[in-house]
């Protein structure tokens, strides 16, 4: 789709917003693969956290520091903060934020060391991405604003090697878009709950899916799709599938579209040329790791 009329940047740039999306979804498993790696259960049981529920919270949000649940629960926004106080701030009881980022990095590292061959972590691709994708993260620091769990995390130190180089520079890169995201979900007048009863109607994830994984109760979801259908933004939902309004498909089309223009800024400091060679380089080390079944599954098709 065209970049909206509102666009701050893309009059600017070469960098469209379907191509940030695109460099999104190459990166994304590169970044999120932490999060269901089996090496990041010894990594947190090492520092004394649960690994699953209490692991993914804490790992996630201590680069903002020791900061309560209410706080974690807003800037994830799509999880029910009941699941989120079961588990902060107790996390910071058991161990540092600093701690908690340390056995992170050392969750992704013996990840990425799993199912990556030796001589593609130590490979001039790798180099070269990480090059790439810091250079694109960087050129974002100064963009702070309004984008906290991004500010957070560029105000980490960079790790040293390579392969660790390129898996924060994707993370800084998601938590930017994933930001701005929040923003647009703001400007479309959805709350947490509604945003992922319409994100069901995109088909990319069904519903069975996004209640166990954000730990809303089926009667949560069902009054938030009451509101969406009284709002003409949903036209029937059931177990698995939730289908939307004319209007509600134009809304969900409309934020998407925001949320790839509020991407844009990183892009722009590596141009076209170096979109679609980030794109490239990443696309082994995604494809090895979704081979690895590291990230969920396929996306459910529309019922």
């Amino acid at each position: 789709m065209s970049a909206p009329a509102f666009s701050p940047h893309a009059a600017h740039s070469s960098v469209t917003p379907d191509l940030a999306r695109s460099v999104w979804r190459a990166g994304e498993p590169v970044s999120s693969f932490v999060y269901f790696a089996p090496e990041r259960f010894a990594a947190y049981a090492d520092i004394g956290l649960e690994p699953k529920v209490m692991g993914y919270f804490a790992a996630r949000s201590a680069a903002m520091g020791a900061v309560g649940a209410d706080t974690v629960a807003a800037v994830f926004s799509s999880f029910n903060p009941a699941v989120v106080r079961m588990v902060i701030p107790k996390a910071w009881s058991i161990a540092s934020p600093e701690t908690v980022v340390a056995a992170r990095l050392t969750a992704v590292d013996k990840g990425l060391r799993a199912v990556l061959d030796p001589a593609v972590l130590a490979g001039p691709e790798i180099a070269e991405a990480a090059e790439l994708a810091r250079t694109a993260a960087s050129a974002a620091a100064p963009l702070g604003h309004s984008r906290p769990l991004f500010a957070a995390h560029a105000g980490l130190d960079w790790p040293t090697e390579p392969h660790l180089v390129l898996w924060h520079a994707v993370t800084l890169l998601r938590e930017f878009r994933g930001d701005g995201h929040l923003a647009a979900l703001l400007f479309a007048g959805l709350d947490p709950l509604e945003a992922s009863v319409t994100y069901a109607g995109t088909g990319e994830r069904d519903v069975r899916w996004l209640l166990k994984s954000r730990g809303w109760a089926r009667e949560q979801w069902d009054d938030a799709v009451g509101r969406l259908r009284d709002r003409d933004i949903v036209a029937r939902s059931d177990a698995e599938t939730v289908v939307l309004t004319d209007r509600g498909r134009s809304i969900r089309a409309e934020l998407e579209d925001r949320t790839d223009v509020l991407s844009l800024p990183p892009f722009e400091a590596i141009g076209v040329a170096g979109c679609a060679r980030l794109i490239e380089l990443l696309a082994p080390v995604k494809a090895a790791i979704v081979a690895a079944g590291l990230v969920p599954g396929p996306r459910k098709a529309a019922g």
